[in-house]
């Protein structure tokens, strides 16, 4: 069934009238389509040193082995697939798990509502999504403080008028107001509503990842999210070489439905894993060829995308380290790992351990947001809000960030070489003590030709003083608050939206609330 066809089915169950006349009258918010890279992907690791990385990951995974933790089922899979099976440890002979990789797609499409505005994850693209996980919100009014589900609803809504930003992500903070067992259904019902971007689903129990298909069914159809992935979820692995029964059981769920996984382990580099970048890469390459290997074995064909979450650490105090070169030579090396299984590779972000979007945020956010471009990243999680080290979502970091993704859009694309690119008109008509400012070149040309912040200050002097000599946080507040002003929801089926909320709803009343 095609996305047009299936949409076309959901509008004739009803409501199909008044959902045409909220399309025609709603706003249009712009959004850049994912990066396609006319630019090479910067490669650190020679032939050699690639060949004793991916011998000494099989000889991990064949000698050392993996632990699937309380999932008896997945031990049986493994031992039927050809595994040796010891207690919970599980020892995959040299060259199956490459094997059963081999059925996971090099690339796919994530379908949106929005069929506009729907991503293809994999190749020579980029999909930037926004910030996942924080417990705490900070803003230049309240400071740092618990999220609530009206934080994630502002998100959600910034993640939406951000033009750079291709994706919604999923947990753009924990809204620690709702219950544990009933936030993700808000969350999702957010992500579905607020936006009309790709999303992600929960994966904090297997019954949320189901409920997470349920509800795309709802908002699809659910023929088409079978034979369709709508959702990418992110399935964590406790490294050092362990599988436990929450994650993989969110995975076998997403795996059965057809829709993705990000299989990433979980590193901090001296701590998790090795402290030497080879070392390392061994250990990350070793746990992605296990997990995407299960998820193959779940569904052969199941979309995944083979991801790796990396810092490292300040072994004075303990504490983890961001846009550090050691985290960009694992991250240029995991995506030639990755490119040579054919997969689809996540990693990067806004990364950096500052407690304020200030100087230190915005050094190791660009360089962490480098290195993925350069790595050749498909889908970078991360993009956009991240502070503090992963603790916090920040309001006006969100927006810096999001801003600047508009420079990765630019330097993906190369440089042209066309007739235009190469201006030899605009030069034969300025001549030699001219200028270029009215020349027709640049006349054809200066609204497209240079990226153009929609945030910081180019202003002179005595103008930025007069206006109160604002910082970038200070503009970066006035932006927040402009875009959630200037915000309207997407239009949507009110009968697909009335059938959403019945959902929440009686599922939040089938169970008693629990905040453990």
């Amino acid at each position: 069934m095609s996305d047009v066809a299936a949409r076309a089915g959901r509008r004739g169950r009803g409501g199909g009238g008044a959902a045409r006349r909220a399309e025609r009258t709603a706003v249009s918010v712009e959004t850049a389509k994912f990066i396609e890279r006319n630019i090479p992907n910067f490669e650190i690791l020679n032939e050699e040193a690639l060949e004793i990385i991916e011998y000494n990951a099989e000889t991990i995974l064949e000698e050392v082995g993996v632990n699937f933790v309380d999932n008896p089922d997945a031990l049986e899979r493994w031992k039927d697939a050809g595994a040796t099976v010891e207690g919970e440890r599980v020892r995959i002979p040299r060259g199956l798990a490459r094997e059963l990789c081999k059925t996971a797609p090099s690339e796919f499409t994530q379908y949106a509502r929005n069929p506009e505005r729907s991503v293809v994850i994999g190749g020579r693209n980029l999909v930037l999504a926004p910030v996942y996980g924080p417990p705490f919100v900070r803003d230049a009014d309240g400071g740092r403080r618990y999220a609530t589900m009206e934080d994630f609803r502002k998100f959600v809504k910034l993640g939406y008028m951000s033009k750079w930003l291709h994706h919604s992500g999923g947990t753009v903070c924990e809204p620690t107001d709702i219950p544990v067992n009933k936030r993700h259904l808000d969350m999702l019902l957010a992500h579905m509503t607020l936006s009309d971007k790709p999303f992600m689903g929960s994966v904090t129990e297997p019954s949320r990842a189901q409920d997470s298909v349920d509800m795309a069914g709802i908002l699809f159809g659910e023929e088409f999210v079978q034979q369709n992935t709508v959702m990418t979820s992110l399935i964590n692995i406790n490294s050092p070489l362990t599988f436990d029964s929450i994650m993989m059981g969110a995975l076998e769920v997403y795996a059965r439905n057809n829709q993705a996984a990000i299989i990433s382990p979980f590193i901090v580099g001296g701590a998790m894993a090795p402290v030497s970048v080879a070392g390392t890469l061994t250990q990350v390459l070793a746990e992605v060829l296990a997990g995407v290997a299960y998820s193959q074995i779940i569904r052969k064909g199941a979309p995944v995308i083979a991801g790796t979450f990396v810092t490292s650490i300040d072994m004075n105090s303990g504490a983890p380290t961001f846009g550090t070169p050691e985290a960009a030579h694992i991250t240029y090396g995991c995506g030639q790992l990755f490119r040579r299984l054919g997969l689809p590779y996540r990693s990067a972000g806004s990364f950096n351990g500052s407690k304020l979007p200030d100087a230190q945020a915005a050094y190791e956010t660009a360089n962490s947001l480098n290195a993925g471009l350069m790595a050749g990243v498909n889908f970078m999680l991360h993009s956009c809000g991240w502070l503090e080290g992963g603790l916090v979502s920040s309001f006006e970091k969100f927006v810096m960030d999001a801003d600047q993704l508009g420079v990765l859009h630019h330097l993906a694309k190369g440089v042209s070489v066309d007739e235009n690119g190469q201006a030899m008109d605009a030069i034969r008509e300025v001549g030699p003590g001219g200028h270029y400012l009215g020349c027709a070149h640049t006349q054809a040309n200066f609204k497209s030709a240079f990226w153009r912040s929609d945030l910081l200050d180019y202003k002179p002097f005595e103008t930025w003083d007069e206006e109160g000599a604002r910082d970038t946080q200070a503009l970066a507040s006035i932006r927040v608050q402009k875009l959630l002003d200037t915000y309207q929801k997407p239009a949507m089926d009110p009968a697909i939206e009335e059938a959403l909320n019945a959902y929440v709803i009686n599922k939040k009343a089938a169970e008693p609330d629990s905040f453990m």
